[in-house]
């Protein structure tokens, strides 16, 4: 499958996707139907190696893909995004992993939740590992579990890894009960002294320095490309949607909407005009800055070229900001949209909520992400502050 097919087969599924918004919120979760569809289009293999009946593509494609479903649906999309990085994570895994995970089934799929809230005992084999984490997005729909967690001993840097978990070894606890991306089911992971063994484990040291055992079986330059910025890219995206989905809204809205004070079209109020010149340019703008993150990654990947961990914090950055960008440009639309843009038959205060979620997502801090950019530019001698980059 190409770019051109695997657009191709999402777009069609759009109108349901976008019919079934207002359930997915009532849900807390991604409905079945619109999961269902996920898999059955194969929009969730987007990043899987082709080996596991994957399609390898580019991030960018997969990208461009979550912003079209979060134009309708910006939970559905956030989903898409989390769980297909799952499929491209895995392939960095030892190759035992990834027979346990798609040996059966190659559709079977993983959530997760990085922060190290558990904890993390050394065995015989492998890790003994107990704790709450939360927000696992998409986990009712999921058959294993990323978990991230600080194995103790010697540091630093703490020896950080994601550990993977079947279903048989955790339990989902109902927490989500949230403002705003209510459908992306991101409920609470709760672990009673599991066994994870060595196999099923990635250190994030490992994804740091471009050394994964998964590479010794998934050579793909696709598997070259850092960690971070797959991941991070996967939850910012959804924003330039969500700014899509508010402008065509608006767009609709007010093409034929009367002013309730002198009767006249809205649509030749220079206000509004100049509200969707404005929300217009901080899409184009935020669209304009991924790809500018990701051609010269994927072109250097391709080359088999080092990419500098200069490039890997500037991406950072620019995730962060195309977050920012894309709530810039719901605010605007729904400041502009007037009284009616509160009620909840309207999706314009979907997509502000959703969009001011997303937001709040610790990889999505704006101040954090300038913070580690400008270090980085002011003390280039200074060691990283984080693995994750």
């Amino acid at each position: 499958m190409d770019r051109d097919t695997y657009l191709a087969v999402l777009r069609p599924l759009l109108p349901a996707i976008a019919d079934r918004a207002v359930a997915c919120e009532q849900l807390r979760r991604v409905p079945d139907d619109t999961f269902k569809a996920f898999k059955q289009a194969g929009l969730l293999r987007a990043l899987q190696p082709k080996r596991w009946g994957g399609y390898e593509l580019d991030p960018l494609t997969f990208y461009d893909g979550c912003i079209e479903v979060a134009s309708v649906c910006a939970s559905s999309a956030w989903v898409l995004g989390v769980v297909g990085v799952h499929n491209w994570q895995l392939a960095l895994f030892p190759e035992q992993a990834q027979q346990d995970v798609w040996g059966d089934d190659s559709s079977a799929q993983i959530s997760s939740s990085y922060a190290p809230t558990g904890k993390v005992e050394r065995v015989d084999g492998g890790f003994r590992i107990s704790g709450r984490w939360s927000f696992s997005s998409g986990c009712d729909h999921c058959d294993w579990v990323f978990l991230g967690g600080i194995v103790p001993g010697d540091g630093p840097p703490p020896d950080m890894r994601t550990f993977l978990l079947p279903r048989s070894d955790y339990e989902i606890d109902d927490t989500w009960h949230v403002a705003g991306l209510s459908g992306t089911g991101s409920k609470d992971i709760v672990v009673e002294r599991a066994f994870v063994p060595e196999h099923r484990t990635h250190r994030f040291i490992d994804a740091f320095l471009f050394q994964s055992p998964g590479h010794a079986v998934n050579p793909s330059p696709l598997y070259r490309l850092p960690f971070a910025s797959i991941f991070a890219f996967g939850i910012a995206v959804p924003a330039i949607g969500a700014g899509l989905g508010a402008l065509a809204t608006y767009r609709a809205q007010m093409r034929e909407k009367l002013s309730a004070y002198d009767g006249k079209k809205v649509a030749e109020d220079p206000i509004a005009q100049a509200r969707v010149s404005d929300a217009a340019g901080e899409i184009d703008a935020a669209r304009a800055l991924m790809h500018l993150t990701w051609e010269p990654m994927i072109a250097l990947a391709e080359a088999g070229e080092n990419i500098a961990l200069s490039q890997r914090i500037r991406a950072r950055r620019n995730s962060a900001d195309i977050v920012r960008r894309g709530m810039r440009a719901v605010d605007l639309l729904f400041e502009a949209s007037g009284g009616r843009g509160i009620f909840l038959d309207n999706p314009m205060q979907r997509f502000f909520r959703d969009v001011h979620a997303m937001r709040a997502h610790a990889i999505n801090n704006i101040d954090k992400a300038s913070s580690l950019f400008g270090r980085a530019e002011l003390m280039p001698d200074a060691p990283p502050s984080e693995l994750f980059l």
